[in-house]
């Protein structure tokens, strides 16, 4: 049984009859019921998304718990809050993964000419205008390619999130510096004639010292970040497009830089919130907050569906997404916002969640208390990511009966680059 609250949709998870609410201890597992005394919990109404309204402000709450210390929010079973009800999360979403987005043509490398030059033909200016481009994605690395040295070749790819901008250009081993990648970024904006960016975000921790300092002697803001999410994606298409294609392809080439995720860390104090809830949204509803977040209405970061390969969905796919509740709402939001925040995933081993921030960063963002039912929602949750191609969100909200947030994130769960 699912149940509406507000915009968002959820189930009451966990525990069946009254509310149980967790007091704040070192251990989060201590649950006691509510006070006798204390107004008892209102019954909410049921709603399908079939015969719900128009406006989409409905989300429905899976999961509400009180923080405990240390800022780790506890599960409960789900109180009111703003968002809409469907019959399971657990059900298939009503869409099939996306199809992969249709691989344009790219002869980068393709030509065998020599990786030192730029291959003009990677260098793809789009026809588009370029001129509100002012975020690239950026990586500069090895490539499973030999030059006639038998030496690994070097690539820089620019693009940004929409892919309109998209840039390449091989460079040999020995000039791998910052200075060759500042000049190459002064080639991007000559080649494309994208205006200087205000921010270039990166998703090689290894890498960080060099982009970094070509950017800030450019003027432009480096962001290590794992929301490269099209970055991730273009690449992805070239292994197989671009570089499988090449004489010079080495099959089992191990990756030279390898992604590695630091230990999980506790949450600070700044990014606390008061209660959390697994919830769910349509994808209009989803629609409605990017452009709430584009306009500047609220804190928050949202991606290209149609870059991410993601425009198929329909608009009445359930999106699954974390819910957190704050009487300080908007400086938690605020803080919230100065992290590149990545994704959300369950640790069933941990009963948590964890945040991917940043390019490596883990964060154990919210507990709940372990349980059959518990443990079954949360890999509904789960499986609900996957329904949608990865895609899930984080809503910070003042209370969770409220329509409007504060705070807004699309996330996705990207593999990562096969090298």
């Amino acid at each position: 049984m699912e149940v509406a609250v507000g915009r968002l949709i959820a189930r009451p998870v966990f525990f069946s009859g009254d509310v149980l609410e967790l007091q704040a201890s070192s251990r989060l597992d201590r649950c006691v019921a509510p006070d006798p005394s204390a107004r008892p919990p209102r019954r909410l109404a049921l709603q399908s998304s079939a015969n719900a309204p128009s406006t989409a402000r409905r989300r429905a709450r899976r999961s509400a718990g009180q923080a405990g210390e240390e800022g780790r929010f506890g599960g409960g079973r789900g109180s009111r809050g703003r968002w809409v009800a469907r019959s399971s999360l657990a059900e298939h979403q009503g869409t099939d993964a996306p199809a992969a987005r249709t691989q344009e043509a790219d002869a980068a490398g393709s030509s065998g000419a020599d990786a030192t030059a730029v291959d003009e033909a990677a260098a793809a200016a789009s026809v588009a205008d370029l001129s509100d481009v002012m975020e690239w994605e950026l990586d500069f690395c090895s490539r499973p390619l030999l030059d006639e040295r038998g030496k690994r070749v070097w690539e820089l790819l620019v693009c940004d999130s929409s892919r309109r901008l998209q840039f390449a250009e091989y460079f040999p081993s020995n000039r791998i510096n910052s200075a060759t990648l500042k000049d190459a970024l002064l080639r991007v904006m000559d080649a494309t004639g994208a205006p200087k960016p205000q921010k270039i975000r990166f998703f090689r921790a290894q890498m960080a010292t060099i982009i970094s300092k070509a950017a800030t002697d450019l003027d432009i803001q480096p962001v290590p970040s794992q929301r490269c999410v099209t970055l991730l994606r273009w690449l992805d298409e070239r292994y197989d497009a671009v570089y499988r294609v090449q004489p010079n392809f080495q099959a089992n080439a191990p990756p030279l830089l390898q992604l590695e995720a630091a230990a999980p860390q506790d949450l600070p104090d700044t990014l606390r919130g008061e209660q959390w809830a697994f919830v769910q949204l349509p994808l209009s509803g989803i629609l409605e907050e990017m452009q709430r977040v584009r306009a500047g209405d609220m804190f928050g970061s949202v991606l290209d569906l149609a870059a991410m390969g993601l425009a198929s969905l329909p608009p009445d796919a359930m999106v699954p997404g974390v819910a957190v509740a704050s009487t300080r709402a908007t400086p938690l939001a605020a803080w919230t916002s100065a992290l590149e925040l990545a994704s959300l995933r369950v640790d069933p081993s941990k009963a948590c969640l964890l945040l991917a921030t940043g390019v490596a960063d883990t964060w154990r963002y919210a507990f709940y208390r372990r349980s059959m039912a518990a443990d079954a929602e949360a890999r509904a949750w789960e499986e609900a990511k996957c329904a949608c191609g990865g895609l899930h969100f984080l809503a910070v909200q003042r209370d969770l009966e409220e329509e409007d947030c504060t705070g807004f994130w699309l996330l996705q769960d990207a593999d990562p680059p096969r090298f």
